[in-house]
C-alpha cells in the first residue's frame, strides 16, 4: 500500500485557536512517509483533529503510537484513529478531482 489516508480526532475541550499548531507542523515534518495534512475543527465541539496522507501503513502506524497517542495522553483527550487504503479508490478518488490524487497518476 503506497497510498494510506489515516483520520484522527481528539475529544477534548480546547478551542482550535488554543493549540499551538505552528510548533505541532514542525514536530510532524519529522515523520518518515508523512505526505500532507488537513488540519481539522469540530463545529460546536472543540473537537481537534487531521486528515493524513501517509506512504505506508508502517510510517501510519509510528506516527500513531509516537505522536497521537502521547499528544491525547498530554492533553487528557479521547482520540479516535482510521485508516483508510488509498490505492483501492484512487481510479473513483480522480473521478472527483480529489486533490491527493493527479489525473496524470492513473
Amino acid at each position: 500500500m503506497s497510498k494510506l489516508f489515516l483520520y484522527a480526532e481528539y475529544q477534548v475541550s480546547i478551542p482550535f485557536t488554543q493549540i499551538d499548531w505552528v510548533a505541532i507542523n514542525v514536530e510532524m515534518k519529522k515523520f518518515s512517509g508523512l505526505q500532507s495534512k488537513t488540519w481539522l475543527s469540530g463545529i460546536n465541539t472543540n473537537t481537534v483533529g487531521g486528515f493524513y496522507e501517509f506512504d505506508s501503513l508502517e510510517n501510519a502506524q509510528k506516527y500513531i503510537d509516537s505522536l497521537l497517542i502521547p499528544f491525547a495522553k498530554q492533553v487528557n483527550g479521547n482520540l479516535s484513529v482510521k485508516l483508510f487504503d488509498g490505492e483501492i479508490a484512487k481510479e473513483a478518488s480522480i473521478g472527483m478531482n480529489s486533490p491527493f490524487y493527479s489525473t496524470d497518476s492513473k
